[in-house]
């Protein structure tokens, strides 16, 4: 007979998320005063306080130095390419069955952490863009989530490198999506991913997608009148239609266009009719409505990433791998919660289960993983100074 309660506990998430790492990170012991337990342990730790691995060691009472900890990491980490291949398998490890068993709706997307230093070994690991806080250097990483019922699992993560075209990072995220038995019906990207090169790719794989289109040419003002993309903001009622541009080496992408038109609706200081120009292919939208909802659910990536920094281990060094590791720790964490919601916390109901994240809150998983931490290791209540006579 079910139980008709079931009460979650803060040991239990800690263990939770500790196997998930341990069982596909697989760190070796490093000494005896530094074993592989602990290591995770102080990440989590790290992660949970938006914090560094030395400090987190500071904080601990019976934690290792925080150089003990820092040459325990370097020296049983993996390299690069076979710590991104674990770090999927972790991301993968809570997912559901059932979205294994049919195509998903996915969205992909960059996040870019703000870098002030000098590559380790490459300049190309050191990505351009547009200046963000205080800086146009960045480590820039890809990743895919799945969009079902509610509950959005990521499901694969890459890091892009400068100048990497991204077809070619869509290509590789789609492949390992592929490898744990997510199947894509339909993507979902950024305006940045408007481009020949994506276009012509998701369309060679039979990869249906959808996305907004930049607007480009001459200009509603021009006296000779707009061209390029800039005719569709002409239109004075939505509609659908095709478009094919062209890049640089001349090779054209023909996608079909769907034009939305709408009042702004008191928006701040915004009046008149607003165009929402999308490009599509692979499917036939029912509506014009359809098109701007369905498109609406590629916003909760923006949550995703914020949810990620809220769990991201900081740090100042240079080395590629200690960064790629700290962000899949924080989404690691994150499937983690996602899946304990989903399995745990949400409530049966005829056809699905009703999310209630008002129940555990991602910051309160985070607070009973630094309360566990602290009730394992102590925390160090005192400080001890050396006085000069």
């Amino acid at each position: 007979m079910r139980p008709k309660n079931f009460t979650l506990t803060a040991p239990q998430v800690h263990r939770c998320a500790a196997v998930v790492l341990q069982d596909h990170l697989n760190l070796g012991d490093h000494g005896p005063k530094c074993r592989a337990s602990l290591l995770f342990t102080l990440l989590l730790y790290a992660a949970a306080r938006i914090t560094s691995l030395s400090d987190a060691c500071k904080a601990l009472r019976d934690a290792p130095s925080d150089e003990a900890a820092r040459l325990a990491l370097i020296a049983t980490l993996p390299d690069f390419a076979e710590l991104q291949r674990r770090l999927n398998a972790a991301l993968a490890d809570n997912l559901l069955r059932t979205l294994r068993r049919s195509p998903q709706r996915m969205a992909a997307d960059l996040v870019l952490i703000p870098y002030h230093g000098q590559p380790q070994h490459d300049p190309d690991e050191i990505y351009r863009s547009e200046a963000k806080s205080g800086t146009s250097h960045f480590h820039a990483y890809a990743t895919l989530y799945v969009i079902r019922n509610g509950y959005r699992f990521t499901v694969a993560l890459t890091p892009v490198s400068r100048g990497e075209p991204l077809e070619a990072v869509l290509k590789r995220l789609l492949h390992q999506a592929a490898q744990v038995g997510i199947r894509c019906r339909l993507l979902l990207l950024d305006r940045g991913f408007y481009s020949v090169g994506v276009i012509r790719y998701l369309q060679a794989a039979h990869h249906p997608f959808l996305m907004p289109v930049i607007c480009r040419g001459r200009r509603l003002d021009d006296p000779r009148g707009p061209s390029g993309t800039n005719v569709f903001l002409t239109w004075q009622s939505s509609g659908f239609g095709t478009y094919t541009l062209h890049d640089a080496q001349k090779r054209p992408a023909r996608v079909a266009i769907c034009v939305k038109c709408r009042y702004y609706r008191g928006q701040w200081r915004r009046h008149g009719k607003q165009h929402l120009i999308y490009a599509f292919w692979g499917l036939q939208p029912p509506s014009f409505d359809w098109v701007r909802e369905t498109y609406r659910q590629r916003f909760a990536i923006e949550t995703t990433y914020r949810q990620l920094h809220q769990a991201r281990i900081r740090t100042s060094t240079r080395d590629p791998a200690l960064r790629l590791l700290y962000v899949g720790i924080a989404l690691i964490l994150r499937n983690v919660w996602v899946w304990l919601h989903q399995m745990v916390l949400a409530r049966p109901r005829r056809g699905s289960r009703e999310i209630r994240l008002d129940l555990l809150r991602f910051r309160r998983m985070l607070l009973w993983l630094t309360h566990v931490v602290e009730g394992t290791l102590g925390i160090r209540d005192s400080v001890t100074v050396k006085l000069q006579l």
